[in-house]
């Protein structure tokens, strides 16, 4: 019997429910059974899988190096290996979510960010994977939850905050979330999923107030020079105090998260085909900075309290 027989049967079942394009499950399926072809990838991804099943603090960074040494051997793309990677990893992740009395749902939403970052790879690289493999162990680690629209964790902040006449300390706890780019962000969801991780990390806070912070080029203060307020990005904005912009120049990163692209020599070519769009490449055009601002609001009973 195939040692890698099990993992495939669980990821032909997984990523249907992740909603993987049919052409990509069957790229990852192939990625798979070049290692279980190969007798020594098969033992040496086995050991990988088995680092976490023995502990969810393992070391993924040194998992990740691995990956991109088996690619070249087993012939698959670094990006494909990552992807099918987190597949098998989710076998071990499942049972602990069982364990840890998480529901299925919350198991699925958390790892159909796989699928959003397959859409990204394939629109920027046209390869199936992920070229952010270094996002996931978050999730892996059972610290990072998708809750409705958007992602949460707990952090500690670096530094002391003030919110009107709140001080919140060093070393706090807040829910830190991410915004996935999975549609538009509807505000009436976003607000639910406030309410969705304030229960669920309800214990977290006991009888302090649940802080909210977010991190994000969507709060960059410039977005709200030519986007309306009660847009979408205009209520999400409005939900913050935002008490920290930082700028820089125009990156991979930039080009990536607007724009959709790997890189661009040339600004005057940048796609103008949104607002937002139309006014980020005109920016960089300009030479401009762009950046990102850090927001902060209270929740309690349901309701943002900014002030």
């Amino acid at each position: 019997m195939n040692p890698l027989s099990e993992f495939r049967s669980f990821i032909t079942d997984l990523m249907p429910k992740l909603a993987f394009p049919a052409d990509s499950q069957s790229t990852f399926l192939s990625a798979l059974d070049k290692i279980s072809a190969d007798k020594t990838a098969t033992v040496w991804f086995l050991s990988l899988l088995a680092q976490h099943d023995k502990s969810e603090t393992c070391d993924y960074p040194q998992m990740l190096d691995h990956i991109k040494a088996m690619s070249e051997v087993v012939g698959v793309h670094e990006y494909t290996l990552s992807t099918l990677l987190f597949l098998c990893l989710a076998k071990k992740l499942r049972e602990r979510y069982g364990e840890k009395e998480i529901s299925e749902e919350i198991f699925i939403a958390s790892l159909t960010d796989l699928t959003y970052k397959l859409h990204e790879c394939r629109e920027i690289y046209k390869l199936d994977g992920t070229y952010v493999a270094w996002w996931f162990p978050g999730y892996f680690r059972l610290t990072r939850f998708a809750l409705g629209r958007l992602q949460f964790e707990i952090v500690r902040l670096q530094k002391d905050y003030k919110i009107g006449e709140t001080l919140l300390p060093k070393d706090s706890k807040a829910i830190n979330m991410h915004i996935p780019r999975s549609g538009k962000l509807i505000h009436d969801e976003v607000l639910e999923a406030y309410k969705l991780a304030a229960e669920f990390f309800r214990d977290e806070f006991q009888n302090e107030p649940v802080i909210f912070t977010c991190n994000s080029w969507l709060l960059y203060p410039f977005n709200f020079t030519f986007l309306p307020k009660e847009s979408n990005l205009g209520l999400f904005y409005g939900d913050f105090n935002v008490v920290e912009v930082s700028e820089y120049e125009a990156s991979s990163g930039t080009f990536r998260t607007v724009f959709g692209l790997e890189d661009v020599t040339d600004p005057s070519e940048l796609p103008r085909d949104t607002t937002l769009r139309r006014a980020y490449a005109e920016r960089i055009e300009k030479g401009e900075p762009i950046g990102v601002g850090r927001g902060f609001f209270i929740y309690e009973d349901g309701k943002i309290i900014k002030e």
